[in-house]
């Protein structure tokens, strides 16, 4: 196992797509299998014993500071002196109270390269991981960070061959339907964030810059942008069907929660 570094989750979106899910909370805090989607999603850098996380919380952003500063008296059986309410025992434990969660107020409509530079202060000078708030990949970190310090690459960014929607129609130059494929694999990369960025990544950060725009893109001109494909599940949850999907896959035991040490 690698040694442990800092996790950060952009978490500040407006959701708009999934406007039926996110008009009353953020989209990091809608529910799959009755934990909010953050919490599945730290439950994976945790395994590989990264356990020191700093949310970029924007949007309704009080849910996501409610729900971490009570998390110990949500999670458990407690005992209470009605007469001392600072006296209180509580009942058990969780693996979750080794982690160690930072959340930061980072704006309604910051941009997401100007949350993470927000939030420099707290990641120590140190190389840290990076990732959105709404997607599930249960992505090797350990080999992830291997390939990023093997290129010793300012940066490295997690890609991955998604699956099509759609079932795919072959035809000949004739119009004759040849036969079809079942919601292929794209022969395509796409970014699935869970990025990896060394310190001097903030040279290149705005208050008003766009992750995935300016700076990735002026990284990989100055060759300073690597990739490490994840060849394994990968579900975003962009609308309400994907939402659905995701919550599907947990009751079925399948894709990420298939593993025990991810529930």
């Amino acid at each position: 196992m690698m040694l442990p570094m800092k996790v950060v989750i952009l978490a500040g979106g407006l959701g708009t797509r999934m406007r039926e899910e996110t008009e009353f909370r953020p989209k990091p805090m809608v529910e799959i299998g009755g934990k909010p989607a953050i919490w599945h999603l730290m439950k994976l850098y945790a395994n590989y014993g990264h356990t020191e996380f700093v949310i970029c919380a924007g949007y309704k952003g009080e849910q996501i500071k409610n729900y971490f500063y009570n998390y110990r008296p949500l999670s458990l059986d407690f005992t209470i002196n009605l007469g001392e309410p600072n006296a209180v025992q509580f009942h058990g434990s969780h693996d979750e109270f080794d982690w160690k969660v930072t959340v930061v107020d980072t704006g309604l409509t910051t941009p997401t390269g100007g949350r993470v530079k927000a939030v420099e202060s707290f990641l120590g000078g140190e190389t840290f991981m990076c990732s959105y708030g709404d997607s599930i990949a249960p992505i090797n970190l350990d080999d992830l960070i291997v390939s990023h310090r093997k290129r010793a690459k300012t940066a490295t960014v997690t890609v991955t061959r998604p699956r099509s929607r759609f079932g795919v129609v072959e035809v000949d130059d004739s119009g004759a339907v040849l036969g079809f494929k079942e919601k292929p694999v794209s022969p395509e990369l796409v970014s699935i964030g869970h990025f990896v960025f060394e310190p001097n990544v903030f040279d290149y950060l705005e208050d008003n810059s766009v992750l995935e725009l300016e700076p990735v893109q002026k990284l990989a001109q100055e060759n300073q942008l690597g990739a490490f494909e994840h060849r394994g599940f990968w579900q975003p949850m962009d609308t309400a069907h994907e939402f659905q999907a995701l919550n599907l896959f947990y009751e079925n035991q399948t894709g990420p929660w298939a593993s025990r040490t991810y529930n």
